[in-house]
């Protein structure tokens, strides 16, 4: 008979108890007896994240419906996981039953990092960044880069400039950043990506203008990651247009997400790369993440394709 648990952070997803039997008890084969379930905001309807304090160790625990559309995250997230090392979390354990399909993570202690100007967390953010440059795609069913963002680029045989064999982690959301007390961990690699490993700092730059950084300021930054001195001045410039574009689809296909902050943001790098005066400005970027998606990229043009269907690469 099962025990009813006290759900600490119901967010209108399927909750624990909500799960088929047939689930509940394959997890608990591998983790003893489950004590409290602690939901964690994510992806909705489909999706079951919550961290189990168990009988035998804390764990994070991931799951989706097998037929839901975006149920490949998981399938990218749980494969490049045993090539992380001590930066992502380690793969415990990994359950199929009832049409749904669970994956155990090592729970990672820490907490989001700040990547506000003046942060004492950037220069963590750099190590991690660091270490992730040299992590290696070693035959990992994963996106490519050029596949993933040719269809934004000006001229398709761009593409070329992002291929490379890194292990790119291509989110950088603060929150997938843990600050801990062994150091910053690298968590969420559901977008993980083939390229150049110059893209992940490059990456990062959106989050840094759109946590208030001037787009030259977010750069001075990522020049600190040794994989950023690689990047071609036409790749970084080639890549900051796109970005633009890639987000400001986005955010038209998906107004109500941050997608919208995103789009400013890009938009404020790519006038940057292209020298536009005032770009730069400290604090200006922010501002326009703030008004939410007020900023087309330059020479607009018809939409690509929807970016779910880019996606896997």
């Amino acid at each position: 008979m099962r025990k009813r648990l006290v759900v600490v952070g119901g967010t209108g997803r399927p909750g624990w108890e909500a799960l088929p039997d047939a689930v509940l008890d394959a997890v608990r084969e591998r983790t003893g007896q489950v004590r409290a379930v602690r939901m964690k905001p994510g992806r909705g309807d489909g999706w079951f994240r919550a961290a189990l304090d168990a009988e035998r160790g804390r764990v994070f625990v991931k799951g989706a419906r097998v037929e839901h559309e975006s149920a490949w995250l998981l399938e990218r997230e749980a494969g490049v996981g045993p090539l992380l090392g001590a930066l992502g979390p380690e793969v415990r354990w990994r359950v199929t039953a009832e049409g749904w399909d669970l994956v155990g993570w090592e729970h990672v202690e820490g907490r989001a990092a700040d990547y506000a100007p003046g942060s004492p967390d950037l220069p963590r953010v750099v190590e991690a960044l660091t270490g992730a440059g040299r992590l290696a795609c070693a035959g990992a069913e994963v996106a490519v880069a050029g596949l993933r963002w040719g269809a934004y680029l000006d001229d398709r045989a761009d593409a070329a400039l992002l291929d490379g064999e890194a292990l790119l982690h291509t989110g950088w959301h603060p929150g997938q950043v843990l600050i801990g007390e062994d150091g910053p961990r690298l968590v969420g690699w559901g977008m993980a990506t083939r390229g150049a490993a110059w893209i992940d700092p490059a990456c990062w730059v959106l989050r840094l203008v759109l946590a208030g950084h001037g787009p030259a300021a977010a750069e001075r930054w990522a020049a600190r990651v040794p994989a950023w001195a690689k990047a071609p001045r036409r790749a970084l410039d080639a890549f900051a247009a796109a970005q633009a574009r890639y987000w400001w689809a986005a955010a038209l296909e998906r107004p109500e997400t941050r997608a919208r902050g995103l789009a400013d943001a890009a938009a404020a790098w790519a006038a940057h790369r292209r020298g536009e005066p005032g770009a730069a400005a400290e604090g200006q970027p922010a501002a326009w993440a703030a008004r939410g998606g007020s900023h087309a990229p330059e020479r607009a043009r018809p939409r690509p394709a929807p970016i779910r269907r880019l996606r896997r690469g």
